[in-house]
């Protein structure tokens, strides 16, 4: 659904509540946490944009039952390449996202496979950061790190951006939505749906 003015105003209460709560001295968020997030090599013809949630169960379902085999017979060749951009859903994905993107960009795509394979243990806990917290340690984040990019207006602003601009820009209404060639598929796609989309994209032998 198209954001509303109470989605909005979530947002902007999380934001100011999580500026409030920043400490006089913690580590700065690395510059890279706004960078884009591309799974498969840049070199690869064909570019696969994908707006998600990570609060989303559609998209955890194409990310842990399909996603594998695009990886595998699309991304891994050298084919496709995904660029993943967060369209957060609620307060809890944007916090999922703040987090994710708090990490090393090579640290990024295992944790989202974390967070989609454990989606119902931590979306809907009583208080998310917590377990949101835990997983971002075993990718080596600490608290203060994560404290620090919660902390920040405009590393949640971006992740908000990307939603505006994922519905301005290409009609995204809903999770998970791909962007092939101009054109917006909504919903999980299956993996041959995939591929007959990427395929006539793909260089000719």
């Amino acid at each position: 659904m198209p954001l509303s003015r109470t989605i909005r105003a979530i947002f902007l209460a999380a934001s100011c509540l999580l500026s409030s709560a920043a400490l006089a001295q913690t580590p700065a968020v690395p510059q890279t946490a706004t960078a884009p997030r591309v799974l498969g090599s840049p070199d690869a013809p064909v570019e696969v944009i994908e707006y998600a949630s990570l609060t989303c169960h559609h998209c955890a379902a194409f990310h842990t039952e399909v996603l594998p085999q695009v990886k595998k017979e699309l991304i891994d060749t050298g084919k496709v390449r995904i660029v993943y951009r967060d369209f957060p859903l609620d307060r809890v994905g944007l916090e999922a996202a703040t987090m994710a993107r708090c990490l090393p960009p090579e640290r990024y795509f295992p944790v989202l496979s974390l967070l989609f394979a454990k989606q119902d243990d931590w979306s809907h806990a009583k208080d998310p950061i917590e377990p949101l917290a835990r997983i971002g340690a075993l990718a080596g984040l600490s608290r203060q790190s994560y404290d620090a990019c919660r902390a920040d207006r405009a590393l949640q602003d971006s992740i908000v951006q990307s939603r505006f601009e994922g519905e301005q820009k290409h009609g995204v209404e809903s999770t998970p939505s791909f962007v092939i060639d101009g054109k917006t598929y909504k919903g999980v796609l299956s993996f041959d749906t995939f591929s007959k989309a990427i395929e006539p994209l793909l260089p000719k032998p």
